[in-house]
């Protein structure tokens, strides 16, 4: 039953450069909560590369996986996103962003070499990033006034809650993530304090 508590994901960013024939392919894998940050972090590599030929990229989402999108921006369909993605499944991980950043070396690879390099850039950049066990977190928004904002906070450290966003004005609003083993008994805890109306997002 333990197991599925849990999920694994990076700690932080790695990265893994993979040459062939010129060619030169860089992969950036990132721990990531949400789609919104797949694309901020595409566009600022696209900022950085300014002068690489393709971008490709593939994430996985969510505790159950369902979520995720493998493209390959300009390549020959099937080349680049799906053997990205196949190595984050691989690893066995979620909430991840793989990014391939290619420079063109004048040879083309054709699609079995476009595979290998693909897919070894992304091994070593996810070899070369942390590994962490998370909990599996239950997302909730939390409305409460300002005064029983230091009870809140308690129960929400205590219970080892990522706070995503707070917004502390006379009127307080936290979207936090708790831990799914004890998520139901501090919502409960939460919705007891006086004025605090707790929801599952």
């Amino acid at each position: 039953m333990e197991q599925t508590l849990k999920y694994k994901t990076l700690s932080s960013p790695g990265t893994g450069e993979f040459k062939d024939r010129g060619s030169k392919f860089i992969a950036y894998a990132y721990p990531i909560q949400t789609v919104e940050e797949t694309k901020e972090k595409i566009k600022a590599l696209k900022k950085e590369h300014p002068k690489a030929v393709h971008h490709c990229f593939a994430y996985r989402l969510g505790m159950d996986g369902m979520q995720f999108r493998a493209n390959d921006d300009g390549e020959p369909s099937g080349s680049a996103g799906k053997p990205i993605l196949g190595q984050i499944d691989s690893a066995g991980i979620t909430n991840v962003l793989v990014v391939v950043v290619r420079y063109f070396g004048g040879t083309l690879l054709g699609v079995p070499g476009l595979i290998t390099a693909y897919k070894t850039a992304t091994q070593l950049a996810l070899e070369n990033a942390p590994q962490a066990e998370k909990w599996i977190e239950d997302n909730v928004e939390i409305q409460f006034d300002y005064p029983v904002m230091g009870e809140v906070l308690y129960l929400l450290k205590q219970s080892d809650a990522t706070i995503y966003e707070q917004d502390m004005q006379l009127f307080c609003i936290v979207k936090a993530g708790i831990p799914r083993k004890h998520a139901d008994v501090y919502m409960q805890r939460l919705s007891e304090i006086r004025g605090v109306t707790v929801k599952r997002l």
